[in-house]
């Protein structure tokens, strides 16, 4: 536990202190990795040193192996004890990813799109967002109905955890790019934040990205479900999210930052997302 304490206690520092990602020179609303931010090798404690351990980039906390499986279990019970606790989310799906991240960075490095995400590291968050322009697009437009899915659901990109736990800069971005485009995910399978709603988002990012936090949000997730909704669920969104998954081109390689404009409808016809059903329960 005192792992887990001193990931939460990061977690919280976070609010306060420098950002893992900054805006890169003469590129307004894009942000890469701090590249030209020292890293800590020269400040690394003598324990660090010895182990050959030490921060690769601004907030990463080195873990040893053993560190990293404490780390899962811990926040594995606590995630499954209360699947709203997104910090213990955050923590199991760094420590858990070390096969499912390298899979997903090279499906982007072999894709024109997802290569240059990797390249200019664009982050969704309200400092980069014109929020104002977004409202302004057209309804169906993924610019407005991701500021609606926002506001209706109250809840701001800028919620989401710097990595801290990912032994790898690059991996490090890719795990946060997952997290911002979470809710663009939301509005492009159309599910509300509820329980079910994450539910179903969670099986569709379960098969598109392998990532085991993923697996477990779908497996475990629907536990807290009235027997209504497990049917709903079992005979009409599951079979729809694995069918999108598995048809869906990967999730990571677009660009949705330069396609505000284009229709949700065409979007998902792009990616392969099949037509969402209705929710009636």
């Amino acid at each position: 536990m005192l792992l887990l304490r001193r990931a939460l206690a990061a977690a919280a520092a976070t609010r306060v202190g420098a950002p893992l990602l900054r805006a890169g020179p003469g590129s307004p609303g894009k942000a890469c990795l701090s590249h030209s931010e020292p890293r800590a090798r020269d400040g690394r404690s003598g324990e660090e040193e010895e182990e050959g351990r030490y921060q690769l980039y601004p907030g990463h906390i080195p873990t040893s192996p053993l560190q990293k499986a404490l780390l899962a279990a811990g926040s594995a019970f606590m995630a499954l004890c209360d699947p709203y606790r997104h910090d213990m989310v955050a923590v199991l799906g760094e420590t858990t990813g070390c096969l499912a991240l390298p899979n997903l960075r090279d499906k982007m490095k072999h894709h024109p799109e997802g290569y240059r995400i990797l390249q200019e590291r664009p982050r969704i968050r309200l400092s980069t967002l014109d929020m104002a322009r977004l409202r302004g697009l057209p309804d169906g437009s993924l610019g407005r109905e991701y500021v609606r899915f926002l506001e209706n659901n109250k809840v701001s990109p800028d919620t989401r955890m710097p990595p801290k736990f990912v032994d790898d800069e690059e991996l490090a971005y890719v795990i946060q790019r997952y997290r911002e485009v979470h809710d663009l995910m939301h509005t492009l399978l159309g599910m509300p934040t509820n329980m079910l709603g994450e539910v179903v988002v969670k099986w569709f990012e379960a098969v598109q990205t392998g990532l085991p936090m993923c697996v477990l949000g779908a497996a475990f997730g629907p536990v807290r479900l009235s027997a209504r909704k497990l049917q709903v669920l079992a005979t009409e969104l599951v079979p729809w999210a694995i069918r999108s998954g598995r048809n869906a081109s990967c999730i990571l390689n677009v660009y949705y930052e330069q396609r505000w404009e284009q229709p949700v409808e065409s979007l998902r016809e792009e990616i392969g997302i099949f037509p969402p059903p209705a929710i009636r329960v």
